[in-house]
């Protein structure tokens, strides 16, 4: 998601993690916005103001109540709610390893076991590579449940350090006032909003994303080691210190400019379309309250199906670009493990790529820039070596 991470990707980059962050972070958006709209209807204070029921004391805004650091809680609180996502987040990733690991395997090349014979919706045969499940019990033969966490601690310093940096960034420079994009805004009004609020996101991934990245160039490494059986890179410190010796300061960047590339391409392209579908094609007077109309007694009820809906809608677009993106974390991770040493990122599993552009090029003539997307029904490309009898 991310990119690779359950964040962008990112869904939310993550991606991990980012498509449900894209989700939520709209929903969350959308209710601010329905807290502004509605006291944008209230009348000034002077014409709603009675003996009986005195109008209470204004309440300090969200923005100020959580110290501009852009999460939930009070200020003081800030560093136990940030250490709260850390932690969430450290769990998501555990449990998601295997997933990661699986898909890394696959996106190497490494093929241990041979495809079974199937049929397709139309009754052809047809060859099919292992799926996660019976890829993931053969590494469990082989290390044992133990080994399904390969390459775990630095992925999980990882993302820790992404949603530290992620955390200060809003402290340091926080956010201004995002007014939910409506249908009643003119076209220019309106994507004004979505490219501030869009470049506010991409100077966040990109920053953190850079960060973070020499720790996900280390997960990389150790979890291709099991291709070769190889235990070149058994700790974070240890790894630390022979890709600086090997490869210099550069070699914790390799593989940077496509993820960086897929981050921004999935940030604009998932915003924008998600723009497009709310701005025009919801309707904000739709309404959950019976005969479709909303009520002095609850003005903010005629929006929640509307908000409800363009929650959905950049969740849905979420999933659409990162499949469109898939190609940048590809050839992203395989630059991270390519000629580093281990049998994964040589021939005869890859060949020696001069840059980014070269493994994108060679992968797009293979017809192999969605290798290891799918994880479940994997058929065998037209180029693959395997052939049906």
């Amino acid at each position: 998601m991310g990119a690779s991470d359950p964040e962008v990707a990112p869904w939310a980059p993550g991606g991990a993690a980012g498509m449900a962050g894209a989700g939520a972070g709209a929903g969350a958006r959308g209710g601010a916005a329905a807290g502004v709209e509605a006291r944008a209807r209230d009348p000034p204070p002077a014409h709603r103001a009675h003996p009986r029921h005195p109008r209470p004391a204004a309440q300090p805004s969200a923005r100020r109540m959580d110290g501009a650091s852009g999460g939930l809680g009070s200020g003081d609180n800030a560093p136990t709610t940030e250490a709260l996502f850390v932690a969430l987040g450290a769990g998501v990733t555990a449990l998601s390893h295997p997933l990661l690991y699986v898909k890394l395997l696959i996106q190497v090349g490494h093929e241990p076991m041979p495809p079974t014979i199937g049929t397709n919706v139309l009754g052809r045969k047809v060859l099919y590579l292992p799926s996660f499940f019976t890829y993931a019990k053969y590494i469990v033969q082989v290390d044992g449940k133990i080994g399904l966490f390969r390459g775990l601690s630095p992925r999980l310093m990882s993302n820790a350090l992404s949603t530290v940096t992620r955390g200060s960034m809003k402290k340091v420079f926080p956010p201004d006032e995002i007014e939910q994009v409506s249908n009643k805004d003119d076209m220019k009004t309106s994507l004004k909003k979505v490219v501030k609020e869009t470049s506010y996101e991409m100077m966040m991934q990109c920053v953190s994303r850079m960060l973070a990245h020499p720790l996900h160039v280390i997960s990389m490494r150790c979890m291709v080691q099991f291709v070769g059986r190889e235990a070149k890179y058994s700790g974070v410190l240890s790894s630390i210190g022979k890709i600086f010796k090997e490869e210099g300061l550069l070699g914790f960047f390799v593989g940077l400019i496509p993820h960086l590339l897929g981050d921004v391409v999935f940030l604009w392209g998932c915003n924008l379309l998600a723009h497009f579908i709310n701005a025009y094609l919801v309707d904000d007077s739709v309404s959950d309250t019976p005969g479709g109309l909303g009520n002095d007694q609850n003005p903010g009820s005629q929006f929640s199906q509307a908000l409800a809906i363009r929650s959905y809608t950049k969740f849905v677009m979420g999933i659409a670009v990162s499949m469109l993106t898939y190609p940048f974390l590809l050839v992203g991770d395989l630059m991270a493990v390519n000629n580093c040493g281990l049998q994964a990122g040589l021939p005869p599993y890859s060949p020696v790529f001069k840059s980014w552009i070269h493994c994108w090029k060679y992968l797009s003539v293979q017809g192999q820039l969605f290798r290891g997307s799918s994880l479940l029904f994997r058929r065998v490309s037209s180029g693959s070596c395997f052939a049906l009898e």
